[in-house]
């Protein structure tokens, strides 16, 4: 990885984060994307100061323009790129019957939409450097989670949209990576949406017991050194993907009952 320019969307926090910094001490070339500009400025000066070079470019990935802008200024930077995170992420928690409509638009923008806009003007780089590009996806791309209509939408789409450029540039040596971490401790469900659009605040799982995203970060990182096409983590949900295949209507039902026993749950 040492001098490959990476770019990392939502890399203010979590995931995102960890991976910025993994790849750092592996001697890649940073480049922080997301909203807050004043927390992705604070890595790059962390990451700089470790002789890191790097680049923080405020980027909203749900509106083309910034995409565009967050690719030319990588390349007029370094020259090219090597590797691409589609990492920026938002969630949701509400019955479909209950929500309002902009709540799945704003997923799908965000996490659908952010993907191909940052895809679409990287390609061109990603194709010369025969490079990898990256979608941070879950386990509700391969299975419907109740309660999250919006974000399995939004992550089956684009499994689809990734899928389908792996093999439209089967001969041109582009790498495309999906993976799925499963439940990982990080700012996602607090900022997940609700019915009407807003926060939701408290996450209803013990982040203590979950993946941290300094070890998903790891995974990633050996996902692309392998150029493997899918890399499911945790046990729960390599066997939840396993399972759906051969048992669906089964499995509906485990699932019903696993996301029921989140608090405050709107299944119950």
């Amino acid at each position: 990885m040492k001098n490959k320019v990476v770019i990392i969307t939502g890399a203010s926090s979590g995931i995102g984060l960890a991976t910025a910094r993994e790849f750092a001490s592996l001697g890649a070339k940073v480049v922080l994307a997301a909203r807050n500009e004043e927390k992705i400025n604070e890595v790059a000066k962390e990451l700089s100061g470790k002789g890191v070079e790097t680049l923080a470019v405020k980027t909203d990935v749900s509106k083309e323009e910034d995409c565009k802008k967050l690719i030319d200024k990588t390349v007029d930077k370094f020259g090219k790129i090597d590797i691409l995170i589609n990492n920026a992420g938002i969630s949701m928690r509400a019955l479909f019957k209950d929500l309002t409509l902009d709540v799945i638009k704003k997923l799908l923008d965000i996490n659908f939409w952010g993907t191909v806009y940052c895809t679409k003007y990287a390609l061109p780089y990603l194709l010369e450097a025969k490079g990898s590009v990256v979608g941070v996806s879950s386990i509700a791309g391969f299975v419907g989670l109740p309660a999250r209509t919006g974000y399995s939408s939004s992550k089956f789409a684009m499994h689809g949209f990734l899928n389908t450029l792996r093999i439209e540039t089967l001969k041109d040596g582009l790498h495309v990576m999906i993976i799925a971490p499963g439940f990982t401790a990080s700012n996602i469900r607090k900022t997940a949406l609700v019915a009407d659009g807003s926060t939701q605040g408290e996450t209803p799982l013990n982040e203590q017991k979950l993946m941290s995203a300094e070890e998903v970060s790891k995974h990633l990182v050996k996902g692309i050194k392998k150029r493997k096409r899918t890399v499911i983590l945790t046990s729960q949900g390599k066997l939840t993907v396993l399972l759906n295949k051969f048992f669906p209507g089964w499995m509906d039902k485990m699932i019903y009952n696993h996301m029921a026993k989140e608090e405050n749950s709107p299944l119950k």
